[in-house]
Protein backbone atom coordinates (compact mmCIF):
# COMPACT_ATOMS: atom_id res chain seq x y z
CA UNK A 1 0.00 0.00 0.00
CA UNK A 2 1.34 3.62 -1.00
CA UNK A 3 3.28 5.42 1.94
CA UNK A 4 4.82 8.54 1.58
CA UNK A 5 6.65 10.78 3.90
CA UNK A 6 6.35 14.48 4.05
CA UNK A 7 6.54 17.59 6.30
CA UNK A 8 3.28 20.07 7.25
CA UNK A 9 3.89 23.10 8.78
CA UNK A 10 2.79 24.22 11.96
CA UNK A 11 2.44 27.51 13.67
CA UNK A 12 6.02 25.58 15.69
CA UNK A 13 7.90 24.27 12.91
CA UNK A 14 8.12 21.44 10.56
CA UNK A 15 6.43 18.13 11.71
CA UNK A 16 7.35 15.02 10.09
CA UNK A 17 4.15 13.16 9.15
CA UNK A 18 3.53 9.52 7.10
CA UNK A 19 0.76 9.37 4.93
CA UNK A 20 -0.32 5.83 4.59
CA UNK A 21 -3.23 5.45 1.88
CA UNK A 22 -5.02 1.90 0.57
CA UNK A 23 -4.71 0.93 -2.83
CA UNK A 24 -6.46 2.24 -5.46
CA UNK A 25 -7.72 5.63 -7.02
CA UNK A 26 -9.79 6.85 -3.81
CA UNK A 27 -10.74 8.90 -2.53
CA UNK A 28 -11.50 7.62 1.56
CA UNK A 29 -12.01 9.40 4.67
CA UNK A 30 -9.04 10.44 6.41
CA UNK A 31 -7.91 9.48 10.12
CA UNK A 32 -5.21 11.23 12.40
CA UNK A 33 -3.15 8.87 14.18
CA UNK A 34 -1.52 10.25 17.03
CA UNK A 35 1.17 7.90 18.53
CA UNK A 36 2.22 7.09 22.19
CA UNK A 37 5.16 8.56 24.16
CA UNK A 38 7.80 5.75 22.88
CA UNK A 39 8.13 8.39 19.55
CA UNK A 40 7.61 7.62 16.13
CA UNK A 41 8.73 3.81 15.47
CA UNK A 42 7.97 0.85 12.99
CA UNK A 43 5.58 -0.27 14.88
CA UNK A 44 3.23 2.83 14.61
CA UNK A 45 3.63 2.58 11.14
CA UNK A 46 2.55 -0.92 10.53
CA UNK A 47 -0.38 0.06 12.89
CA UNK A 48 -1.22 3.14 10.55
CA UNK A 49 -0.85 0.78 7.36
CA UNK A 50 -3.56 -1.92 8.97
CA UNK A 51 -5.78 0.95 9.15
CA UNK A 52 -5.13 2.28 5.97
CA UNK A 53 -5.43 -1.19 4.79
CA UNK A 54 -9.20 -0.78 5.78
CA UNK A 55 -10.02 1.80 3.69
CA UNK A 56 -8.60 4.99 5.12
CA UNK A 57 -6.33 7.87 4.10
CA UNK A 58 -4.14 7.71 7.54
CA UNK A 59 -1.99 10.67 8.89
CA UNK A 60 0.48 9.40 11.23
CA UNK A 61 2.42 12.94 12.95
CA UNK A 62 5.85 12.85 14.81
CA UNK A 63 4.54 14.72 17.64
CA UNK A 64 7.86 15.02 18.98
CA UNK A 65 8.77 17.08 16.34
CA UNK A 66 9.68 20.39 18.69
CA UNK A 67 12.34 18.28 20.02
CA UNK A 68 14.50 17.51 17.18
CA UNK A 69 15.18 14.58 15.76
CA UNK A 70 15.73 11.39 17.58
CA UNK A 71 16.78 7.86 17.14
CA UNK A 72 13.82 5.21 17.28
CA UNK A 73 13.40 3.69 20.70
CA UNK A 74 12.68 0.19 21.46
CA UNK A 75 10.01 -0.42 24.10
CA UNK A 76 11.56 -3.12 25.53
CA UNK A 77 14.32 -1.39 26.13
CA UNK A 78 13.31 1.72 27.71
CA UNK A 79 11.50 -0.23 30.07
CA UNK A 80 14.61 -1.67 31.57
CA UNK A 81 15.60 1.71 32.73
CA UNK A 82 14.39 4.82 33.65
CA UNK A 83 11.40 5.42 31.09
CA UNK A 84 10.81 9.00 32.17
CA UNK A 85 14.16 10.06 32.76
CA UNK A 86 14.12 9.04 28.36
CA UNK A 87 11.20 9.68 27.40
CA UNK A 88 9.63 12.40 30.05
CA UNK A 89 11.79 15.31 28.52
CA UNK A 90 10.36 14.59 24.96
CA UNK A 91 7.27 14.22 26.11
CA UNK A 92 7.32 17.83 28.06
CA UNK A 93 7.67 19.57 24.25
CA UNK A 94 3.95 17.84 23.52
CA UNK A 95 0.46 17.32 25.03
CA UNK A 96 -3.06 17.99 24.99
CA UNK A 97 -3.27 21.84 23.94
CA UNK A 98 0.32 21.71 21.82
CA UNK A 99 -1.59 18.79 20.33
CA UNK A 100 -4.79 20.53 19.15
CA UNK A 101 -2.86 23.58 17.52
CA UNK A 102 -0.94 21.13 15.10
CA UNK A 103 -3.96 19.25 14.66
CA UNK A 104 -5.40 22.80 12.84
CA UNK A 105 -2.54 22.52 10.31
CA UNK A 106 -3.21 18.58 10.01
CA UNK A 107 -6.75 19.31 9.06
CA UNK A 108 -6.18 22.34 6.76
CA UNK A 109 -3.23 19.50 5.24
CA UNK A 110 -6.28 16.60 4.78
CA UNK A 111 -8.34 19.66 3.23
CA UNK A 112 -6.00 19.95 0.11
CA UNK A 113 -5.51 15.61 -0.50
CA UNK A 114 -6.61 15.00 -3.47
CA UNK A 115 -7.20 11.33 -2.43
CA UNK A 116 -9.51 12.39 0.96
CA UNK A 117 -12.80 12.48 0.74
CA UNK A 118 -15.16 14.55 2.68
CA UNK A 119 -14.54 17.12 5.05
CA UNK A 120 -14.88 14.51 8.13
CA UNK A 121 -12.34 12.81 10.29
CA UNK A 122 -11.80 10.38 12.84
CA UNK A 123 -9.19 10.17 15.61
CA UNK A 124 -7.03 7.72 16.84
CA UNK A 125 -4.59 7.84 20.18
CA UNK A 126 -2.56 5.47 22.23
CA UNK A 127 -1.46 6.62 25.83
CA UNK A 128 -0.38 10.15 25.68
CA UNK A 129 -2.11 10.38 22.13
CA UNK A 130 -5.43 9.01 23.40
CA UNK A 131 -5.44 13.00 24.88
CA UNK A 132 -5.08 14.57 21.94
CA UNK A 133 -7.78 12.37 19.94
CA UNK A 134 -10.30 13.62 21.76
CA UNK A 135 -8.97 16.97 22.71
CA UNK A 136 -9.34 16.91 19.12
CA UNK A 137 -12.66 15.97 18.84
CA UNK A 138 -13.37 18.72 21.32
CA UNK A 139 -11.51 21.89 19.77
CA UNK A 140 -12.30 20.73 16.08
CA UNK A 141 -16.17 19.14 16.46
CA UNK A 142 -17.33 20.51 13.17
CA UNK A 143 -14.27 17.98 11.32
CA UNK A 144 -14.07 15.42 14.05
CA UNK A 145 -16.92 12.82 13.86
CA UNK A 146 -15.34 9.84 15.51
CA UNK A 147 -12.14 9.59 17.95
CA UNK A 148 -10.72 6.74 19.72
CA UNK A 149 -8.63 6.74 22.88
CA UNK A 150 -6.80 3.24 23.69
CA UNK A 151 -4.82 3.02 26.75
CA UNK A 152 -4.78 7.32 27.16
CA UNK A 153 -3.93 8.68 30.26
CA UNK A 154 -4.69 11.51 32.36
CA UNK A 155 -8.07 12.30 30.48
CA UNK A 156 -9.87 13.66 33.61
CA UNK A 157 -7.18 16.13 35.69
CA UNK A 158 -7.18 19.40 37.01
CA UNK A 159 -5.00 20.45 34.43
CA UNK A 160 -6.96 23.15 31.79
CA UNK A 161 -6.14 21.30 28.98
CA UNK A 162 -7.79 18.30 30.37
CA UNK A 163 -9.77 16.61 27.57
CA UNK A 164 -13.10 16.29 29.95
CA UNK A 165 -13.47 19.22 29.98
CA UNK A 166 -13.89 19.61 26.36
CA UNK A 167 -17.05 17.01 26.88
CA UNK A 168 -19.67 19.92 25.86
CA UNK A 169 -17.93 20.48 22.34
CA UNK A 170 -17.73 17.00 21.28
CA UNK A 171 -20.06 15.97 18.61
CA UNK A 172 -17.97 13.55 17.67
CA UNK A 173 -18.91 9.55 18.61
CA UNK A 174 -16.13 8.63 20.93
CA UNK A 175 -14.86 5.18 21.95
CA UNK A 176 -12.63 4.83 25.40
CA UNK A 177 -11.05 1.52 26.18
CA UNK A 178 -8.84 1.26 29.19
CA UNK A 179 -7.18 -1.05 31.14
CA UNK A 180 -7.77 -2.62 34.52
CA UNK A 181 -4.11 -2.51 35.41
CA UNK A 182 -2.99 1.17 34.47
CA UNK A 183 -2.24 3.54 36.99
CA UNK A 184 -2.52 6.83 34.93
CA UNK A 185 -6.52 5.83 34.46
CA UNK A 186 -7.80 4.17 37.31
CA UNK A 187 -11.27 3.26 37.59
CA UNK A 188 -12.35 6.64 39.38
CA UNK A 189 -10.83 8.53 36.77
CA UNK A 190 -12.96 6.50 34.51
CA UNK A 191 -15.65 7.08 36.23
CA UNK A 192 -15.45 10.75 36.28
CA UNK A 193 -15.22 10.93 31.96
CA UNK A 194 -17.98 8.75 31.84
CA UNK A 195 -19.98 11.32 34.21
CA UNK A 196 -18.55 13.99 32.10
CA UNK A 197 -19.57 12.47 28.77
CA UNK A 198 -23.21 11.68 29.74
CA UNK A 199 -23.75 14.84 31.45
CA UNK A 200 -22.60 16.92 28.04
CA UNK A 201 -25.05 13.95 26.06
CA UNK A 202 -21.80 12.67 24.25
CA UNK A 203 -22.42 9.10 22.36
CA UNK A 204 -19.58 6.71 23.82
CA UNK A 205 -18.90 3.46 24.71
CA UNK A 206 -16.81 3.49 27.30
CA UNK A 207 -14.76 0.56 28.75
CA UNK A 208 -11.85 -1.34 30.71
CA UNK A 209 -10.45 -4.63 29.36
CA UNK A 210 -10.60 -6.83 32.19
CA UNK A 211 -6.76 -8.27 32.83
CA UNK A 212 -5.30 -5.76 29.91
CA UNK A 213 -2.37 -3.63 31.09
CA UNK A 214 -1.59 0.00 29.70
CA UNK A 215 -0.12 -0.55 26.25
CA UNK A 216 -2.14 -3.40 25.91
CA UNK A 217 -2.56 -2.89 22.38
CA UNK A 218 1.07 -2.04 20.92
CA UNK A 219 3.31 -5.27 19.53
CA UNK A 220 6.22 -4.02 20.60
CA UNK A 221 5.00 -3.54 24.19
CA UNK A 222 5.88 -6.38 26.62
CA UNK A 223 2.40 -6.04 27.51
CA UNK A 224 0.96 -6.80 24.66
CA UNK A 225 -1.88 -8.26 24.46
CA UNK A 226 -2.87 -10.12 21.21
CA UNK A 227 -6.57 -11.25 22.07
CA UNK A 228 -7.40 -7.80 23.79
CA UNK A 229 -5.87 -5.98 20.69
CA UNK A 230 -7.38 -7.63 18.57
CA UNK A 231 -11.07 -6.52 20.12
CA UNK A 232 -9.64 -3.36 20.35
CA UNK A 233 -9.05 -3.19 16.47
CA UNK A 234 -12.30 -4.21 16.07
CA UNK A 235 -14.10 -1.48 18.00
CA UNK A 236 -12.26 1.02 16.57
CA UNK A 237 -13.05 -0.31 12.66
CA UNK A 238 -16.77 -0.55 13.43
CA UNK A 239 -16.05 2.82 15.32
CA UNK A 240 -15.13 4.78 12.04
CA UNK A 241 -17.49 2.53 9.74
CA UNK A 242 -20.12 4.20 11.33
CA UNK A 243 -18.73 7.53 11.11
CA UNK A 244 -16.64 7.99 8.00
CA UNK A 245 -18.30 5.52 5.61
Amino acid sequence: MPHTQTQIPTAEGLCPVHVLTPDGAGPWPAVIFYMDGLGMRQTLIDMAQRLADNGYVVLLPDMYYRWGAYDALVPTEVFKGDFRATVGPMMATTGNAAAARDTAAFLAWLGTHPQVKGNHVGTVGFCMGGGMALTAAGTYPDRVVAAASFHGGRLVTDDPASPHLLAPQIKAELLIAGADNDASYPMEMHQALIAALDAAGVRHHSEIYTGAAHGWMKADFPVYDAAAAERGWAEMLALFARNLA
